[in-house]
């Protein structure tokens, strides 16, 4: 069987560097105590989806409040589970035992 070549889907490395500055300015903004979910973030931004902020977040979160976003359960960021959770504990997030209580700790601009 044979398979064609698929076109390169050209990508703008400037909107890629756009989504990248708009999703950490935005983790910036979630106050101490609250989070916001992968795919919250990319809603309010208007574009991508959770796995392209999670994309950001992997590769460029370092310097902004990563333990702050987390997934829609309220799992905690997979492989820093406990630093996660540490950091969360001392912001005073509500949890409900190893994850986040989203009911209680989500948070979402007002503009």
């Amino acid at each position: 069987m044979a398979f064609r070549a698929l076109a390169a889907v050209p990508i703008s490395w400037l909107f890629v560097e756009d989504f990248t500055e708009e999703v950490l300015s935005l983790v910036e903004r979630i106050p101490p105590g609250r989070v916001m979910s992968y795919g919250a973030i990319a809603e309010f931004l208007g574009h991508g989806g959770p796995r392209q902020v999670g994309a950001v977040m992997s590769h460029h979160g370092g310097g902004v409040p990563w333990h702050r976003v987390v997934a829609a359960n309220g799992r905690v960021v997979p492989g820093h589970e406990s630093e996660a959770l540490r950091r969360l504990k001392a912001e005073g997030t509500p949890l409900r035992g190893e994850r986040v209580d989203m009911r209680a700790a989500s948070w979402f601009p007002e503009d």
